[in-house]
């Protein structure tokens, strides 16, 4: 069973790609939608916070809404969804409801009680750009990790930087503590993408110190 599971990661990490064509006729069930999601949030984050939080656009209407502020990227109206992933750099503020939950799971109480004061003074002090990068940082994590669960249910995805945040944040009306991160369309392959290399991994890997190229 271990080898299986190994051989279908290293399969599915090989096999995932970056898809632009996608077939419109494709939709992906809200349950399923959901599935994904929620293997996509047991990605690790900075103190457990889980700062990310997502729009799940999958309305043709809100589609072609979007398709402007993604610089008319096609796949955002013929995928089967695109979510919005954003990130909050508030997150701390649901600190108690989330280490509360943990002590119900098994935590003990005491080491709950020892680290979330500390840990909410970190966040409160925390400088915007500090607050915006672990946002963006663990909105990353996410977002790879939505893009696995979703190869490994037989879709596709695209992660998108190319839009405007500006546009995004007034169409949305998303409030000033979330920080957009990505965006993501999935869906099934109308063709497949093109063959990307890889640099090898001498070119990106040192060791021990970073050297001079």
């Amino acid at each position: 069973m271990t080898q299986d599971i190994q051989a279908n990661f290293f399969n599915l990490i090989r096999e995932r790609q970056s898809i632009r064509s996608y077939d419109p006729s494709v939709t992906i069930s809200e349950e399923e939608l959901k599935a994904i999601l929620e293997d996509a949030v047991l990605a690790p984050s900075s103190s457990n916070l889980q700062p990310w939080r997502f729009i799940v656009v999958n309305d043709p209407a809100v589609k072609e809404t979007l398709k402007p502020i993604a610089n008319n990227q096609q796949q955002v109206v013929d995928s089967a969804a695109t979510i919005i992933v954003l990130g909050d750099k508030e997150a701390y503020k649901r600190a108690d409801e989330i280490y509360d939950r943990s002590v119900e799971l098994g935590m003990p109480q005491e080491a709950r009680d020892a680290y979330v004061p500390r840990m909410l003074e970190y966040y409160r002090t925390m400088s915007e750009e500090t607050a915006r990068s672990t946002a963006e940082i663990d909105g990353g994590l996410v977002s790879m990790q939505l893009m696995l669960a979703a190869k490994a249910r037989g879709y596709d995805s695209v992660p998108m930087g190319g839009f405007s945040h500006e546009r995004l944040i007034e169409e949305f009306k998303i409030p000033s503590h979330l920080v957009p991160v990505m965006l993501i369309s999935i869906g099934k392959a109308a063709k497949p993408g093109l063959p990307k290399s890889r640099m090898a991994l001498d070119r990106v890997t040192y060791w021990n110190a970073l050297t001079q190229e």
